[in-house]
């Protein structure tokens, strides 16, 4: 097998084409550099530098060699450094898979985007539909990134918060329901339209109306919060929606046909992360993926704050 030790040397040589520049460059003598020149001449069976007056020139050989020599030299030497040391975003060339609901998307995904084309140019964002909470994308590599409301993702799965947000109702901008104060027995009393990925008619909305010996009908189920919110805005159905993503989409119109109320239960709010897993922990342009995510969403936390 080739002694990979001397890649540095021959890249040295090939980039100065003198032994003595060659040298210096790498930290060696003059006459040690001529020893490794008479062991890269036996290894690639070609002279590589030949005497050309006062001085020397490449081979043929040499000169086909010496942009490839030099890219693997400087590969090698970023696999054997810290991450950190060797990130340059300008050239970083990669697509990150991130994982997420259309309601993240809409939320901070132009921001997300902007921030990375100005930084990253280089850089390709794809976004995964999130159809469930399981970590196994995460595991097998499949996915670069999570986001959402933490689930059973296994104890050897990284989280950071990104925001908090909470459940508002959405009715159609002129509902009989926005004409009186809003009570639990007057929301219970609409029917409803429910947003859920695996078909889910109830949730945490419900067990607080049944703590009241309250109930709801739901006779719409979705896949998605913009469809929630276009139903809801088209009908007489009440949706149930995260904050963040209903001032968004009014953000986007100057006369949205909707409106937003308080609802007249006690919700907890919900936690918003980005999980990732711990073998990414310490590439460097991961790392950056992820301060980029946490920015992009600092001004979703405003907005989703009561």
């Amino acid at each position: 097998m080739p002694d990979l030790s001397l890649l540095p040397a021959l890249d040295a040589l090939l980039t100065e084409a003198s032994v003595v520049r060659a040298a210096r460059k790498i930290g060696l003598s003059p006459s040690a550099m001529s020893r490794t020149l008479d062991r890269l001449r036996t290894t690639t069976g070609d002279p590589l530098l030949v005497r050309a007056g006062r001085g020397l020139v490449l081979t043929p050989r040499a000169e086909a060699l010496r942009d490839r020599v030099h890219r693997a030299t400087h590969d090698i030497v970023s696999l054997l450094q810290p991450d950190g040391e060797t990130l340059d975003l300008g050239s970083l060339a990669r697509t990150f898979a991130i994982r997420a609901n259309d309601g993240f998307v809409e939320v901070a995904g132009a921001r997300l985007v902007a921030i990375a084309r100005a930084a990253a140019p280089g850089v390709r964002l794809h976004f995964v539909p999130k159809f469930d909470k399981d970590a196994r994308l995460l595991r097998e590599g499949a996915v670069d990134l999570e986001i959402g409301v933490l689930g059973a993702s296994g104890p050897e799965i990284r989280v950071q918060a990104l925001f908090r947000d909470r459940f508002v109702g959405v009715v159609r901008r002129d509902h009989p329901l926005l004409e009186v104060p809003i009570t639990p027995e007057s929301y219970g009393a609409c029917e409803h339209v429910a947003a859920s990925r695996r078909g889910v008619r109830s949730g945490p909305v419900d067990d607080a109306l049944a703590r009241l010996g309250l109930s709801r009908e739901v006779i719409v189920v979705v896949p998605s919060f913009a469809a929630a919110l276009a139903v809801a805005a088209g009908s007489d159905l009440v949706a149930l929606l995260p904050q963040s993503f209903v001032v968004a989409r009014a953000a986007a119109s100057l006369a949205p046909p909707f409106a937003m109320f308080e609802l007249p239960l006690s919700l907890a709010g919900i936690t918003v992360s980005q999980m990732w897993h711990p073998r990414l922990d310490a590439d460097a342009s991961h790392r950056w993926l992820r301060g980029l995510v946490l920015n992009a969403t600092s001004t979703s936390s405003k907005a989703a704050e009561p």
